[in-house]
């Protein structure tokens, strides 16, 4: 529990951080960013903060399917159930049960409107933002999802949480892009899991070969963490990894229409993204498998109806196929496209 003043010194670490255009294209972050500063911007009436953690701790080593390269790794918290619905819902009911006992009125909030949670959790004592800013907790690590409980009680708080993360720079160094450049920064723009779930557009071309086979966010900098010896499995079910999404086969998902897609990732956090971003992924991944023998999807993907795919599949082809082969395929194909940007596309792997 903490108040809602407690997280004054996050609101300059913020704006500079988008001023540095650290953001990438997630607009909605500068929007709303005098409300995503300070709790009583958003509501003028809240006098108490109530930051809740949910572990989503994985069962298994995150790092052994990096070298399964013919199959896609997901980020551990997108494998099973939309953590949003399921937080929102256990905190409702809480707010049901606090307003029933004590009065008040209460929001709930899971990534729904501009909160500050990971600065409300350290000062709430859940725990600390580590170098990689996400929040460590010496009892789960850093496999917590969070919502916060915003109240017009007058309620007791905790003391917030120290930084412990000392000399170790384990976060840092393991990063496949360099996307925290300093202890406690995150440039958005070269992190995977913004490369993979927030970005629109094609992913820069030196960025990809970095990627490897992260189809959708990536654990890196969380798994590595030395606090995590200490967390358990967690125990929400519905959290659990799917086994369809444990190791999934690339070629199976690059041959997901739209509607497969919406199917297969139905309740998930992966459906927001969007078939068509999430097969550009796909292709990313085939391009850095070297497997020839995905040369026939990705060539199949040069007729999909949306040009980031087919973009995605000219790069995945270039890394693939010899100069040869390649330049067969390319005379064959690029009279026939119109799209200025998988026309670069060509240009550049030609």
């Amino acid at each position: 529990m903490t108040r809602p003043d407690a997280i004054a010194k996050a609101a300059p670490r913020l704006h500079e951080w988008l001023a540095r255009g650290a953001h990438g294209e997630m607009n909605w972050m500068q929007t709303r960013s005098t409300e995503r500063a300070d709790p009583r911007a958003l509501w003028p009436d809240v006098k108490s903060v109530a930051v809740f953690g949910l572990s989503y701790a994985p069962d298994d080593d995150r790092f052994a399917i990096l070298e399964q390269r013919n199959r896609g790794n997901i980020s551990a918290f997108a494998r099973g159930h939309d953590y949003h619905e399921l937080i929102k819902g256990k905190l409702k009911r809480l707010a049901q049960w606090l307003v029933a006992n004590a009065g008040g009125e209460l929001k709930v909030f899971v990534d729904t409107a501009p909160v500050m949670e990971k600065p409300l959790a350290e000062a709430a004592g859940l725990g600390w933002q580590g170098k990689q800013t996400i929040v460590v907790s010496r009892t789960y690590g850093t496999w917590m999802f969070l919502g916060a409980l915003f109240t017009t009680l007058d309620l007791p708080i905790d003391a917030p949480e120290p930084d412990r993360c000392g000399s170790c720079r384990a976060c840092m160094d393991i990063c496949p892009t360099g996307a925290l450049p300093a202890p406690y920064q995150l440039d958005a723009r070269r992190c995977i899991s913004y490369l993979t779930i927030e970005h629109k557009g094609p992913i820069a071309r030196e960025l990809r070969p970095k990627i490897g086979n992260r189809i959708f966010g990536c654990d890196d900098c969380l798994a590595v963490c030395p606090w995590n010896k200490f967390a358990e499995v967690g125990r929400e079910a519905r959290l659990a990894a799917r086994e369809d999404n444990r190791a999934p086969p690339l070629a199976e998902l690059s041959r997901l229409d739209d509607a497969a897609f919406r199917k297969r990732f139905a309740k998930s956090p992966i459906k927001r993204t969007g078939r068509d971003r999430f097969v550009r992924n796909v292709l990313v991944a085939i391009g850095n498998s070297g497997d020839t023998a995905f040369t026939r999807e990705a060539e199949r993907l040069l007729d999909d109806a949306s040009p980031l795919v087919r973009g995605a599949a000219v790069w995945a082809l270039a890394q693939l196929c010899d100069a040869r082969t390649f330049a067969g395929i390319a005379a064959a194909r690029k009279p026939r496209e119109r799209d200025l940007a998988v026309i670069e596309e060509w240009n550049a792997a030609a």
